[in-house]
């Protein structure tokens, strides 16, 4: 088992394990609709109830081995989260969402290769999957920048939306 004492950090971030505590952060970011349309799963309207009932899984997930969610900090300021989850043998997920403010600024890249070298180096994964909203380019682009490959044009039930909606995925072999 990981510890919980693992900090990622890169030039500008540091990345360290969510707790119950970021919940009300969560749901500050998720208020905005701008952020929270382009997430598959995020309750709409977001509520820190439920951003306190997601982030008390977290600890769970991290002991059994299948996600390590991260808070994401600029300055001490949580700006996001970056997480590897559905974890199963060599193979997982990465996903990541930042507040607004922060778009374009090449937060997301750098979290997400921090995250990507963690679940290779530390974890041990071979096989990383990503998917986005087709109506975010800019996560995409991301993607292709950290390596990943076009896999195919989908759709995927959006939870915010309520309906089926575009989708992306992508693929990185180890």
């Amino acid at each position: 088992m990981l510890s919980r004492d693992i900090r990622l950090t890169t030039p500008r971030l540091v990345l360290r394990p969510t707790e119950p505590g970021d919940a009300a952060r969560m749901a500050q970011i998720q208020s905005n609709w701008n952020v929270t349309r382009m997430l598959r799963l995020a309750p709409w309207p977001a509520t820190e109830a439920a951003m306190a009932d997601w982030a008390h899984l977290h600890g769970k997930e991290w002991a059994a081995g299948t996600a390590y969610r991260f808070a994401v900090l600029l300055d001490g300021v949580m700006i996001g989260t970056a997480d590897i989850d559905d974890i199963d043998g060599t193979s997982g997920e990465i996903g990541y969402w930042f507040d607004e403010p922060y778009w374009g600024q090449g937060f997301a890249r750098e979290a997400a290769a921090a995250l990507m070298d963690f679940a290779i180096r530390t974890v041990g994964l071979k096989r990383i999957v990503a998917g986005h909203n087709a109506e975010n380019p800019a996560s995409g682009a991301i993607l292709k920048r950290l390596g990943f490959h076009f896999q195919a044009a989908t759709t995927k039930y959006s939870k915010p939306q309520d309906a089926q909606v575009p989708y992306h995925m992508y693929v990185y072999e180890a």
